[in-house]
């Protein structure tokens, strides 16, 4: 099986992404096992950080990387949080100080719509030209107070309306199919697939 570095000490993103990979040959395999450390993310887009992070992993390993880089924007508030979503409400990292400052910015706004966003950078080496790309969107609503225990994040106040649950309330079966990065791991895995 070829190794791919996976820029990311998240356990569920690493199940997550080995999980659909073991398929196609490649043996998921977390930076930290090669004593990586995170790369600094100091760009105002998904994609850059992505690709600062994938690079960091290859540049540091020799063997092709993989990072995601994802958060939740919201409309009424230009795409905040955007890149910060980790850490919108500063350090230490807190979902939950996280959702009561979004609850708060959000408090006078009719406009509660809002999406996940999820950008995937594979590499084959640090200096790969054309790296492959894959994005996916989740649309929905950011209600007025939390709903569920499950997910993390943004999740207790994300509505998924055609659903009718928040991503705190849904199976982690389903929303492992609705969510954002799981339509980023599905295409993907059908570029990765592509000759």
């Amino acid at each position: 099986m070829e190794k791919v570095i996976v820029a990311s000490s998240n356990e569920g993103k690493l199940r997550e992404i080995g999980q659909i990979l073991a398929p196609l040959g490649f043996e998921v395999v977390p930076q930290s096992e090669y004593g990586v450390n995170d790369a600094e993310e100091p760009h105002f887009t998904f994609l850059e950080n992505a690709l600062e992070k994938a690079r960091h992993a290859s540049r540091m390993t020799g063997l092709p990387a993989l990072a995601d880089d994802s958060g939740i924007c919201v409309a009424a508030l230009s795409g905040e949080p955007g890149v910060h979503s980790a850490r919108y409400a500063g350090e230490p990292r807190s979902d939950e100080r996280n959702n009561l400052k979004l609850i708060e910015r959000l408090e006078n706004c009719e406009d509660r719509s809002a999406h996940y966003y999820c950008v995937i950078v594979y590499l084959r080496h640090a200096m790969d030209p054309e790296p492959i790309v894959a994005e996916g969107r989740w649309e929905g609503e950011i209600l007025r107070s939390p709903r569920g225990t499950g997910g993390f994040g943004y999740d207790p106040l994300f509505l998924d309306p055609a659903l009718g649950k928040t991503g705190a309330e849904l199976d982690p079966a389903i929303k492992n199919k609705v969510s954002h990065r799981a339509r980023a791991l599905d295409e993907l895995l059908r570029k990765l697939k592509c000759p």
